[in-house]
This record gives structure tokens, sequence and C-alpha cells, in this order.
């Protein structure tokens, strides 16, 4: 089944961005890093005689990945308060690692889970963090977080109303295997979930009824648009007007261009003389993406690799409201985790006008520059909110 398209209204935003330091306080001269979450890049030893080194790239396949197996709550807890890009008022705002789940059964280690110890580490004493809004647990990105119910409640509402007036708040960053086309548009399709050996799976529903609807099927919406394209991949953008599990990487596999790591629904693209088509979702299990062999050349990877390839699908901006009613969106960001720095470079995306992690200004520290309509303005890397 494939999804019906239409153009998109309105400008799109074009933007550019580099990874910025996580720690806070760093000033001018502070080194720039990825947004790693603790985790440095191995630098393998070189044998002995061999002159010739190694590609960076290479040492690290995937860099900055979250490894949760010898942390405890008090840990992740740290690791989540380096990962805070702003605090203010009740409002805190952090840069999810990719694998965490948000919540999860009793005893799990979640994001949920280590809030009274997060509130701690921040000072926020016996004021109990909320989850407002987060991604999933295979998505990296913005997560906030609010200490008083009140305002939780008012940022729910703004998102509820957003969604109805069909304006986005949410901006993620995907790459994709494969290159859209067209290269910009809508994907507008109705979906269910539907368990399959355990598992809960987005399932796509032609044509639904109103009985339909009303036993759990949904229809979703996103946005998507091209940003740069480079190996057979693409870096896309992709707002969301729905909210359904997993339903930016179904929208991209309907799109045969799944998202790089997506090990869920990448499985359901096949590939026949060159051409791809799509599987039955309803029969076809999840499975370790498959990725041809010069795309593993490009990206330095060993087929055996490709099982601990992370879903590179960051949450990379989020809108919130002005603080009176007529004002204006205010605009966080989040950097991107160093794996997903790293594919760009291989992919040869990162050398697009769309992101350059090179860009600097002039003392020295990571910025951010958003051109709309031709006016371009820079930003500091350090944790922010602006007005767009």
């Amino acid at each position: 089944m494939r999804p019906c398209f239409a153009p998109v209204m309105g400008s799109w935003r074009v933007w550019s961005w580099v990874s910025g330091t996580w720690r806070p306080g760093l000033k001018v001269g502070a080194r720039r890093r990825d947004a790693d979450f603790g985790t440095e890049a191995r630098r393998r030893p070189q044998p002995q005689g061999s002159s010739k080194r190694k590609n960076p790239v290479e040492d690290e396949p995937f860099p900055g990945l979250l490894r949760t197996e010898n942390l405890g709550p008090e840990e992740l807890a740290e690791v989540l308060r380096a990962a805070v890009v702003d605090q203010k008022g009740p409002l805190v705002t952090l840069n999810k690692p990719q694998g965490l789940p948000v919540t999860g059964r009793p005893g799990e280690l979640t994001l949920v889970s280590v809030l009274p110890q997060l509130s701690q580490a921040l000072g926020l004493g016996h004021r109990e963090l909320q989850v407002v809004r987060a991604p999933g647990k295979e998505a990296s990105g913005l997560v906030l977080l609010s200490s008083c119910p009140q305002t939780a409640s008012h940022l729910q509402k703004f998102f509820v109303h957003s969604r109805r007036t069909r304006r986005p708040t949410a901006t993620y960053c995907a790459i994709t295997d494969g290159i859209p086309e067209p290269s910009e548009g809508t994907v507008h399709v109705a979906l269910k979930l539907e368990r399959m050996d355990g598992v809960d799976l987005a399932v796509p529903v032609t044509s639904p009824s109103r009985k339909a609807i009303l036993e759990g099927v949904k229809r979703t919406l996103s946005h998507f648009h091209v940003m740069a394209t480079g190996c057979g991949c693409a870096l896309v953008q992709l707002q969301p007007l729905t909210v359904f599990p997993s339903q930016l990487q179904v929208h991209m596999a309907l799109q045969l261009c799944p998202v790089l790591g997506d090990h869920t629904y990448a499985a359901r693209v096949g590939t026949v003389l060159g051409q791809r088509f799509l599987w039955p979702a309803e029969t076809t299990k999840p499975q370790t993406q498959v990725l041809d062999e010069a795309l593993l050349r490009r990206l330095h990877l060993r087929p055996s690799q490709v099982a601990q390839m992370p879903l590179h699908l960051h949450l990379h901006r989020l809108l919130l409201p002005g603080p009176r009613s007529r004002d204006p969106p205010r605009e966080l960001l989040a950097p991107l985790p160093s794996y997903f720095s790293r594919s760009l470079r291989c992919l040869r995306l990162s050398h697009q006008a769309v992101l350059d992690p090179q860009l600097e200004d002039g003392r020295g520290r990571a910025v951010t520059q958003l051109r709309d309509s031709g006016v371009g303005a820079e930003h500091s890397q350090g944790p922010k909110i602006k007005s767009p």
C-alpha cells in the first residue's frame, strides 16, 4: 500500500548546525564535541612497524552510544544532568540519548525511573519532574520536563491545539537509506497496532471504516522534506502532525526509504533487480536492516556491525508557546549525537549547506545558523531558547 501525497504549503526552513559541548559552563576555547553522553571514541593502537594511520571514523563505528548495562540510577541521572540543554523556571530540557526508554516495567532503568535522582542533581529539591514531551526509545533528541503540574498542563494543551490546527511543533532529522521521491510532501495513512511475536507493530490500514477508527485505527500525518542527498541516502526533515508509535519510521518505510538503523520496519522494503517494493506489513517480521555493500563501505562498517547500528532519528527542534498569547513561539534546539554526525560525514551529507559541522563564530564557539526568507541568524550551541 502506498500513501497519498500532497504539496506542503508554506516555506521550509533550511538550517545548519554543529556539535556543541555537553558540559555546562565551558567558555571560549572549549573543545567542541558531538553529543556523546559521556562516551569517548576509543582509539585502537597501531601495529608496530606500521606508519599508516587509520581513518578516525573506522575506530568507533557508533560513537556516543549510551551503554546502560553497567549504569545504576545515580549514574544515569548524572548522564542526563550533563545532557541538559536548558533549565528555566519549572522547565528542564535535555537531549535524550538513543536507546533510553522513557517508561518501562517496574525495576527497569528508564528516564522516568530516575527523575527523582535527576531532580536532586538539578537542585530542584522535592519538586517532582514529569515528562511533557519526549521521543521514543530508539530515537534521540529533546525531552521536555516540568516540575510544575500547571505548566505541564498548559504545554500539553498547546501541543494538542497545534496538532488540531495542523501546526507542527516538533522537527526531527533522519538519515534514510534511499532518497524519497518526491523530495517534499506529506504522508497521510491510517495505522493500527498489531501484536506480532509479542511485539506491538504499527501496520497501515487501507480505507478504515468508522468502526475501525473507534477500535484503535488512527489517521496519521507527517510532513517530510529532503534537505541533502549523498551516496544514495538522504538527510530528511520530518514534522509529525499526529502522535502514533513509530509513526515516522513507518512513514519513511512507505516511501521505500527506511530510516538508517531501523531494525523494525526496514524489513518491509524489499528490492528486486534494483527496484524497491513493499512487503505485506501484516506478515513481515522485524529483522536487522539489510544494507548493500556500497553503503557498508561508505559507512566503514562490516556486515556483522549492522545489527548494532542505532536508529538515525533525532528530535532536533521543538517549539514552545511564548510568554504571552500573542508572542511568537520559542524554539529549543538539540545537537546531533556523535554517531549521527559520523554517518553524515561518511555519506558526505555534512558538506551540504544544511549541516556544516565546522561552522563556528568568531570566538571559537559552535553555532547554529538558521536561514529563513534569506535572513540568517547565529546562535551559540550552548543551552538556548530563542524566538524564531
